[in-house]
C-alpha cells in the first residue's frame, strides 16, 4: 500500500495538521521574549489553531463533497504554506495570532479534503488500513515537527515558519498525481438532506462524541503529564520528551499494523472499547509510578490504546457515510477531534484547582472508560 504515490502525497498533506502547532511550540520562549509578550496570552500562539481547525473543517468538508475534494485540497495547502511563511514577518502578537488562526483554517481545509480523498479511494479492509497509516504518520510527525522546529528555529526563531512553505511542494504534488471522480451533479439537491440524515443516526452521533472526548483524555497526558513528572521525579525537558515520543511511537505502531487487524478478530466496538481500557489503565497509573523504565512503558501502552481508537472510529466513522458524503462526515469527525484537543486544558481545568494534578488522570481515565462504555453499549 505504502507503494501507491496518490496514498503517500495524501498522508503528506495530513501531516501538515501536526505541523500547524508543532514546529512553533519550541521556540514559543523567543517569540515570547522578542515581542515582549505575557506568556499565558503567547500559549494562545500554539492553541489558537485547534480551535480554527475545529470550526473549519466541517464547512470545508461539505464543499469538497460539493465541488471536489482536490479543488478545496491544493487551494488549502498554498494558503497553509502562505499563511505560515507570513509568521516569520510578523513583529507585533495579534497579528501573528490572525495568521495562526487562518493557518488553522487552511490546516481544517486540508484535513477534510486529504480525510475524504482518502476515504473514497480505498474500501473495506484497504481503506481500515490507510486511515492506520494516516493515524500513524500523524503520531510519528508528533515527534519529528518539534524536533525540527527547535533545530531550525535554534539560531532564529522565523526560521521555523518558513518550514511551512513545504505546503507549497506538496500542493504541486497534489495537483499533479492525484485524480478524482468527476462529481455527480444529479445528487447535489439531496445531499443537505441526507447529510443531516446520516449526522443525526445514533451511532454517528456516538462516534462524533466519541472522537471530542478521545482528544479531551489524549491531551491530559500531552499537557498534565509532563507538569506531573517534573513536581514529583524532577524530570527534565529531556526525559518529559522521550515519555511523549513513547506515547506517539506507541500509537503509531499499532495504528499502522494492528488497529485494523485487531478490529476484524474482535469487531470494531470491542477493539475501540479495548483501546479506550488501555488508556483508561495507564492513566489511572501514571500518579503510581516513580521509575523511568515503568512511566516509558506506560506511556508506550497509552500510545497503543489511542493507536487502537483512533483509525477504527474514523473508519467506523467512513463505513456510516455514502461516498458522495465521505468528506463531509469525516471533516466533521476532525473539528470534533480538535474541539476536543482545544477544551481539554479548559474541561480538566476545574479539576486541577480543586483536586489537584493526580485527581486529573482519574478524570481522563474516566472519560476513557466512560466512551468505551457507551460505544459498546448495543444498537438498538
Amino acid at each position: 500500500m505504502l507503494r501507491d504515490p496518490k496514498l503517500i502525497v495524501l498522508l503528506l498533506a495530513g501531516s501538515l495538521t501536526t505541523m500547524t502547532g508543532g514546529v512553533v511550540a519550541p521556540v514559543l520562549p523567543e517569540i515570547i521574549e522578542h515581542l515582549q509578550l505575557d506568556t499565558g496570552l503567547a500559549a494562545n500562539l500554539v492553541s489558537v489553531h485547534n480551535l480554527t481547525i475545529a470550526l473549519f473543517s466541517p464547512p470545508l468538508g461539505i464543499l469538497a463533497d460539493r465541488i471536489g475534494r482536490l479543488k478545496v485540497l491544493v487551494p488549502a495547502l498554498v494558503l497553509y504554506a502562505l499563511f505560515g511563511v507570513a509568521g516569520a514577518f510578523m513583529d507585533d502578537f495579534w497579528s501573528l495570532l490572525l495568521l495562526r488562526a487562518l493557518l488553522g483554517a487552511a490546516s481544517g481545509g486540508i484535513a477534510a479534503a486529504s480525510l475524504g480523498l482518502l476515504g473514497s479511494m480505498y474500501e473495506g479492509q484497504a481503506r481500515s488500513q490507510a486511515l492506520g497509516l494516516a493515524t500513524s504518520t500523524l503520531t510519528l510527525t508528533g515527534i519529528t515537527d518539534p524536533l525540527l522546529g527547535g533545530w531550525v528555529g535554534a539560531s532564529r526563531w522565523q526560521n521555523a515558519f518558513y518550514l511551512y512553505g513545504v505546503g507549497l511542494a506538496i500542493a504541486f504534488l497534489a495537483a499533479t498525481i492525484l485524480k478524482e471522480q468527476p462529481r455527480k451533479t444529479k445528487s447535489q439537491a439531496t445531499q443537505p438532506e441526507k447529510l443531516r440524515q446520516v449526522l443525526l443516526q445514533r451511532h454517528t452521533l456516538k462516534i462524533l462524541i466519541a472522537l471530542s472526548l478521545t482528544s479531551v483524555a489524549m491531551y491530559a497526558v500531552v499537557i498534565y503529564a509532563p507538569l506531573y513528572l517534573n513536581a514529583t521525579i524532577n524530570a527534565d525537558t529531556l526525559l518529559n520528551g522521550v515519555v511523549l515520543a513513547s506515547r506517539a511511537i506507541g500509537a503509531g505502531i499499532i495504528s499502522a499494523f494492528g488497529a485494523s487487524k485487531l478490529a476484524r478478530r474482535l469487531g470494531s466496538s470491542r477493539a475501540i472499547a479495548l483501546g479506550f481500557g488501555l488508556m483508561a489503565v495507564t492513566l489511572i497509573a501514571i500518579p503510581l509510578l516513580h521509575q523511568v523504565s515503568w512511566i516509558v512503558v506506560s506511556a508506550i501502552m497509552f500510545g497503543v490504546g489511542f493507536g487502537i481508537v483512533l483509525p477504527n472510529l474514523y473508519n467506523a466513522l467512513a463505513n456510516l457515510a455514502p461516498e458522495q458524503l465521505r468528506a463531509s462526515v469525516l471533516a466533521i469527525g476532525t473539528g470534533m477531534g480538535f474541539l476536543g484537543q482545544f477544551l481539554s486544558p479548559i474541561l480538566l481545568a476545574p479539576v486541577l484547582n480543586y483536586a489537584g494534578i493526580e485527581a486529573v488522570f482519574y478524570a481522563a481515565a474516566a472519560i476513557a472508560i466512560a466512551t468505551g462504555l457507551i460505544l459498546l453499549a448495543p444498537q438498538q
